[in-house]
């Protein structure tokens, strides 16, 4: 075996570690030392400030290169980063009907967006999307624009502060770009819907003293029906013969085009068109599901320019401008509305024979199909602008100070709404009866009839100087430093619409949120080497880091990072991370306006949907989280092109921020018949629950530091690139089995591994994505596998014997891909996604489309065409 200089060393670990993940790099042979020290450049890895050699840090990062995101057809990064194995829990994307608002977010481990931090060139991303928003929408951030992501896997918030518990996405701009780029995308389903078109233009050039980038990307997606996909044309629920046999049927809401009304003893009727009634049954419930969307249909445009000049030969201005505009829709039933009434003899005698009296109060439900569907519609406006100066002094020391600044502006509509405050005046002095169905027709409706329209807004400015060298050297090499200071404020807001404010409208009142707090944070990154080229060390390596915060919240605390790099032997290095981290409370979290929520729940007697009060809370303090990763990175000499990663991660959060679970608070605040109990409780208390005569319970459920969450899991990656019949080969696999993730609240703990569930999505216990692609000289193409298994319903786990699919079971799916170099400037490309049209599971305790659009492809196949020119 050859000698390797310490910079050969990890030139060959940095290149077959990132052989394991999306990039491809080919091998080499070094014959000269002077030449690999001239060649290699020192650069930051996501998860260390300190500037290296070495790719392969303590830390386990994946990254993706811009060819991979091109070959998986992607026109948005966030069908790219949804399908990496770290992911779980829910990820609001194109398949999120209700409640999506449009956005895009991606969630590492599964602990929820809002703990993975999203950088743009390693500076902070705005938190954008709808309202006072509070993660950041990946819609902002062009994918054309992408040089590679890097995703570090590992709590972060030693280096980067707030956020970083469930690791950090970086995202690498292209700022090198010499030429100019045209591509051009259009694809869809094979059932015709959810077409979906993209164009990008990319331009750059180097200048006497500097160089400039600029790129626009503009991408129109369609939508597709609920009604058109049989899984999804109606919502399912489960029924027993008498032997005992599940079966599915067609179930839906009672709340009826022709009105549904409750008496005082319990009667429950179904309106006829010719304003009748007649006892409801199962038969008489609405389809709301064929009338909302099973992809959502939004267009984008991306506007993007980097720009660097060199003031002097050691000092450089920077510069970066990103704009994004956003107009997205979602569609849902038409309003469902409710009100009580005292029955009075102008209405007609309708009710009579079916026992409801005079004078009787009852409860009225429509749903207003004479209206039109619920259209709800964002227009969403994002702009960041980075601009500072960077500079070097001595052999190895930099510098750089900045400013950061972001804004999210944000209007949202929901057309065919109804002012109930203005129908239940009218009810109320006899000018409008509720019992007759052609008042609730749509010409009658029309002086009722209104548009929502709502406004929000997010605001980030930041204030940051590093530096950043070596301090001095030990015997097995120099100690790296890097260091800084920031300050950063940020600013929320959202602004009802007046109705909605006033609570004139069928939803109850909602209040303004506005807000904002700064910090001021110091941090200090070490790198130590201990040994060097001894006998079961190759190299020892010590990194530290230490951040210290002052809230204006909630006021000052610190967080550390102590990792251990250990290169056994020259191809085999063992990691180690140790850390804590911290989530600051949000704008949204603290200052949020009190707003209604309704929640499913169970008491004897009560309705199955308690109206419940939620809102912010000023005196909620930081999530704190203990995290560790240890693993190894295995590049063997004698198999050439062969790299192997695992990584075992633990993550410990406490005091996390959430809201009591809406059951236990019922459970715990209500006795036997309905009334308050356990007043002793602080819970209880500030609950202030209460249930009316018609079963409807309320109470209060603001956001509380109450509970932890823990999941642990190992991740494999196997990559191995080879020649094989004159062409280049690369085979890859990424795989990560979840051990555990436990939520413990006020009720207790569970463990959602391995299941499924309704609300805040799946947690697999095995995921692995499969990759194999081959180059020629004028052709290329790609295969990938992506397995997801392991999971059952959550709603069965007690009772696999009540649900009619209890195991989810395991789902794979298969894309395809090829390109044609026609020319050294022209390529084709086309690809199929989903390639055997698989169809998503059924599952009780369904959520949008009777299964989990966070995971789960609802689509089915799907195929895309692009064009590619280059100069």
């Amino acid at each position: 075996m050859h000698s390797l200089t310490l910079a050969a060393k990890a030139v060959r670990r940095s290149c077959l570690a990132m052989a394991a993940t999306s990039v491809v790099l080919s091998g080499q042979t070094f014959a000269e030392e002077t030449t690999i020290e001239e060649k290699v450049e020192r650069i930051s890895v996501t998860g260390s400030r300190i500037k290296r050699t070495d790719m392969e840090t303590a830390s386990p990062v994946t990254v993706i290169d811009a060819s991979a995101i091109q070959a998986s057809g992607a026109t948005s990064i966030d069908s790219v980063l949804q399908t990496m194995t770290a992911t779980g829990g829910a990820m609001t994307n194109p398949g999120i009907n209700n409640g999506s608002q449009g956005n895009a977010s991606i969630n590492l481990r599964g602990l929820g967006s809002q703990r993975t931090l999203v950088l743009v060139n390693s500076r902070r991303m705005v938190n954008s999307g709808t309202g006072a928003a509070s993660t950041v929408d990946l819609n902002t951030i062009p994918v054309s624009m992408i040089k590679r992501i890097e995703v570090l896997k590992d709590g972060a918030s030693a280096v980067y502060g707030s956020d970083a518990i469930a690791g950090v996405v970086n995202i690498i701009l292209k700022d090198d770009f010499e030429g100019f780029e045209l591509n051009a995308q259009s694809g869809a389903s094979t059932q015709g819907d959810a077409t979906t078109t993209s164009i990008d233009l990319t331009v750059g050039g180097n200048f006497d003293r500097g160089n400039a980038v600029m790129g626009i990307q503009y991408m129109d997606r369609g939508d597709a029906s609920m009604a058109d996909r049989d899984f999804s044309a109606c919502p399912y629920a489960e029924s027993t013969d008498d032997n005992g046999n599940m079966s599915l049927y067609c179930a839906g809401s009672v709340l009826t085009p022709y009105g549904h009304v409750y008496g005082p003893n319990g009667e429950s009727l179904q309106g006829n068109a010719d304003g009748t009634w007649h006892n409801f049954t199962d038969s008489d419930r609405y389809n709301y599901a064929a009338e909302s969307y099973l992809y959502t249909p939004m267009q984008r445009l991306n506007m993007t320019a980097l720009a660097n000049y060199e003031l002097t030969d050691t000092l450089n201005f920077f510069g970066e401008a990103m704009y994004a505009k956003r107009w997205s829709e979602q569609q849902m039933a038409p309003q469902p509305i409710w009100t009580d009434f005292t029955y009075t003899e102008a209405m007609g005698d309708s009710l009579i024979s079916s026992g409801i009296n005079y004078d009787d109060t009852v409860t009225y439900y429509r749903r207003m199909s004479d209206v039109g569907n619920r259209e709800f519609s964002q227009v969403v406006d994002t702009v960041r602008v980075v601009t500072g100066i960077e500079g070097e002094f001595g052999d190895s020391w930099s510098w750089d100070v900045a400013v950061n600044y972001g804004r999210n502006d944000s209007v949202d509509r929901l057309a065919n709404l109804i002012n109930m405050g203005s129908v239940n005046d009218d009810i109320a002095d006899g000018t409008f009866n509720p019992l007759d169905q052609t008042a609730w027709s749509g010409e009658n409706m029309q002086g009722y009839t209104y548009t929502e329209i709502n406004s929000g807004g997010s605001e980030m400015f930041i204030l940051s100087a590093n530096i950043g060298g070596e301090l001095f050297e030990l015997p097995a090499g120099m100690v790296g430093f890097a260091g800084g200071i920031e300050q950063r404020t940020e600013k929320a807001w959202f602004i009802p619409d007046s109705l909605t404010a006033q609570g004139l409208a069928n939803d109850p009142k909602v209040d303004p949120t506005s807000g904002e707090y700064d910090v001021t944070e110091a941090y200090a990154e070490f790198v130590i080497p201990v040994l060097s080229d001894m006998f079961l060390a190759e190299n020892v390596e010590i990194s530290a880091a230490v951040r210290a915060f002052d809230y204006s919240t909630f006021g000052s605390d610190s967080t550390w990072k102590l990792g251990l790099t250990w290169g056994v032997t020259e191809d085999l290095m063992l990691r180690s991370v140790a850390s804590t981290a911290f989530r600051a409370p949000t704008v949204d979290e603290l200052y949020s306006g009190q707003s209604t929520s309704f929640d499913q729940v169970t008491f004897p007697g009560a309705q199955d949907q308690a109206q419940v009060t939620v809102g912010g809370n000023e005196n909620l303090t930081p999530e704190e989280a203990k995290t560790l990763t240890a693993g190894f990175v295995y590049s063997p000499s004698w198999f050439d092109g062969l790299s192997v990663t695992a990584d075992y991660y633990n993550i410990k959060i406490d005091n996390a921020i959430a809201e009591v679970n809406a059951q236990y608070i019922v459970d715990s605040c209500l006795d036997s018949s309905g009334n308050a109990t356990n007043m002793s409780s602080a819970l209880c208390q500030s609950a202030q629950i209460s249930m009316d005569n018609t079963g409807r319970i309320s109470f209060n459920n603001q956001l509380q530091n109450i509970g932890s969450e823990k999941t642990s899991g190992i991740d494999l990656n196997v990559a191995y690139n080879f020649e094989m019949l004159g062409l280049d080969w690369r085979a890859a696999a990424d795989s990560t089995v979840l051990l555990d993730y436990e939520v413990t609240t006020t009720e207790g703990t569970v463990d959602y591994a391995g299941f499924i569930t309704s609300g805040i999505g799946s947690f697999s216990k095995y995921k692995t994505n499969l990759d194999l692609s081959v180059m020629a000289d004028d052709w290329s193409a790609n295969y990938q596998a992506r397995l997801i298994a392991g999971m059952d319903s959550f709603d069965c786990k007690d009772d696999t014997s009540a649900c009619y699919a209890p195991s989810v079971g395991t789902v794979v799916y298969h894309d395809i891909s090829a390109s044609y170099f026609m020319t050294e400037n022209l390529t084709f490309s086309a690809g199929i996604n989903n390639l055997f049209d698989k169809t998503p599971p059924y599952y009780s305790g369904n959520n949008d489309s009777n299964t989990d659009p966070y995971t789960y492809d609802t689509l089915g196949r799907r195929f895309y065409v692009q064009a590619s020119l280059k100069m």
